[in-house]
């Protein structure tokens, strides 16, 4: 049996999708009672996961406070904290003493760092540089659960993901479909940097091989669809996916940075014209995993979920 948390999330509801379609038991946990869900309340450092946890050989822990555009907390990182690490170290706790066997954790590539340079890519067993107190919440999180995991012999599997897309995304990637879909021309004509992502489906994927795999436990994985896009490649294609041409004006990459730090929006021009890969050679060496689907798959399914989302 394997639990899920943040089932009713992005990420969630496609990997408990995936485990009902490949025939593998899970109880998906849900803050409040839904059809065939545990409802737990809100996650907190004091929940109770007994009766949740009854039977239970992996945990697949997805819920967390998540970077947030718009911070509105007086203290973000204490709020951080609560959730990312003592919320999820209550949980593997509790795990442990139930007899839980594996406890696969969903970090983010921002423990890694927030931006590469150019032609190099983050490895999954570099050196932590979290940037903010999302990544660093992230990345406190993970080097407390390897204590446990030698204490008790809990496995800790680390996965960190970067941009995750798919059918029903939210957010920027959302918006930036949308821009691609309405016909105007982007401002990245002059961007070549590069930057990994990964389909939800394929990100669902590992995390299954992840629970299961032996050779798993104890390590950190990146995962990516293994083809990094410019910022211009990825609106190219999405605008072609939607029967637009796509073009990008050639407006050199300098002028925006300049133009962002003016208006207060630096973080924003960072995670559209910088580079940040990662490097999944790993995940095939230990697990034999490989993206089963491409991006122009991935991008194809993300654009015609939106269709149908009208």
């Amino acid at each position: 049996m394997i639990l899920v948390t943040g089932s009713t999330g992005f990420v969630g509801r496609h990997l408990v999708r995936m485990l009902h379609e490949r025939g593998l038991p899970c109880r998906p946990v849900s803050r409040d009672q839904r059809p065939d869900h545990v409802a737990i309340g809100a996650i907190s450092q004091q929940t109770d996961w007994s009766a949740a946890l009854s039977g239970v050989e992996c945990v697949i822990h997805l819920a967390a406070r998540v970077h947030v555009m718009h911070e509105s907390a007086t203290d973000p990182m204490s709020a951080f904290r609560q959730m990312n690490v003592e919320a999820t170290l209550n949980l593997a706790r509790q795990a442990a003493r139930a007899g839980v066997r594996r406890f696969v954790f969903v970090s983010s590539v921002k423990v890694n760092g927030e931006m590469t340079a150019p032609g190099q890519a983050f490895g999954p067993d570099d050196a932590p540089d979290p940037q903010d107190a999302y990544g660093l919440s992230k990345a406190e999180a993970e080097a407390a659960l390897r204590v446990l995991g030698r204490e008790t012999g809990l496995e800790i599997v680390v996965i960190r993901p970067p941009l995750v897309y798919g059918p029903g995304v939210g957010a920027n990637f959302r918006l930036l479909m949308r821009w691609a879909g309405s016909g105007l021309p982007s401002p990245f004509g002059a961007c070549d940097n590069r930057r990994s992502l990964v389909f939800v489906d394929n990100l669902a994927d590992l995390l299954i091989v992840a629970a299961r795999h032996p050779q798993a436990a104890g390590q950190t994985f990146l995962a990516s669809d293994g083809e990094d896009l410019s910022t211009q490649a990825l609106f190219s294609r999405l605008a072609r996916l939607q029967g637009r041409k796509g073009y990008g004006l050639p407006i050199p990459p300098v002028l925006m940075h300049r133009f962002a730090a003016l208006v207060g929006r630096q973080s924003h021009s960072q995670r559209l014209l910088s580079n940040l890969q990662v490097d999944i050679a790993k995940n095939n060496a230990l697990l034999g995993w490989t993206p089963p689907i491409s991006v122009e798959a991935g991008l194809r399914r993300t654009v015609d979920g939106e269709r149908l989302l009208g």
